[in-house]
């Protein structure tokens, strides 16, 4: 890898991993009572309907997660690292919750659908946890589901029109109930047994503090 190349990736790291604290200090402000509605706070709802296609090119909407908690992460396959950190990280999460972790429905949401494409994503998710649901779309369907989620996106200004090209990116993974609503966010550098005991309060109903 040249020095230049280095220098580049070393940039777009930073600037995800910046982006995700950024907008959780933005999005979310300070924790409040489980029981706070979004609403009230003034603050963005996250989350909301979408429409996509899955790893097998069926069409999916939010309601197909209803009844499940879900991790969603939005990413590119074609990320060197912190995608693949971050989904590594989700999987373990689950994979320590044990059996309860069998109501949790890991998602990854490419914003990339350029590249990404059902048969690309349905060989990256077998990379990860056996039940990842990758989902990808037209670029109009990944504009609207990652607005509702208020994720950043944008192609790298310093690459070129190829297909070698990067993505910078909010790197954040949301926890949402069965119900669909927003229950907390997991910055980058969140280990999985950490975010596997912030699971596992919820499934069980304790009254954790909700993010706001």
């Amino acid at each position: 890898m040249t020095r230049n190349r280095m220098i580049i990736l070393a940039a777009g790291i930073a600037v995800a991993i910046a982006a995700g604290l950024w907008l959780s200090e933005l999005l979310v402000g300070t924790a409040g009572p489980a029981n706070a509605p979004v609403a009230s706070s003034g603050q963005a709802r996250i989350g909301g309907p979408f429409t996509l296609v899955n790893q097998d090119g069926e069409t999916v909407s939010d309601e197909d997660f209803q009844g499940r908690f879900m991790l969603v992460y939005f990413g590119f396959t074609f990320c060197p690292d912190v995608c693949p950190t971050e989904l590594s990280i989700m999987s373990a999460a689950i994979e320590a919750l044990g059996d309860k972790g069998e109501n949790v429905q890991p998602v990854f949401i490419t914003i990339d659908p350029e590249r990404d494409t059902p048969d690309v994503m349905a060989r990256y998710v077998k990379l990860f946890h056996p039940r990842l649901v990758g989902l990808t779309g037209t670029p109009e369907q990944i504009a609207d589901v990652a607005t509702v989620y208020h994720v950043f996106y944008r192609k790298a200004e310093d690459s070129s029109s190829s297909a070698d090209y990067s993505m910078d990116h909010s790197s954040i993974v949301f926890l949402m109930g069965p119900d669909g609503e927003y229950l907390k966010l997991f910055s980058p550098g969140t280990g999985p047994d950490k975010m596997a005991d912030e699971i596992k309060s919820y499934i069980e109903g304790d009254e954790a503090p909700r993010d706001r």
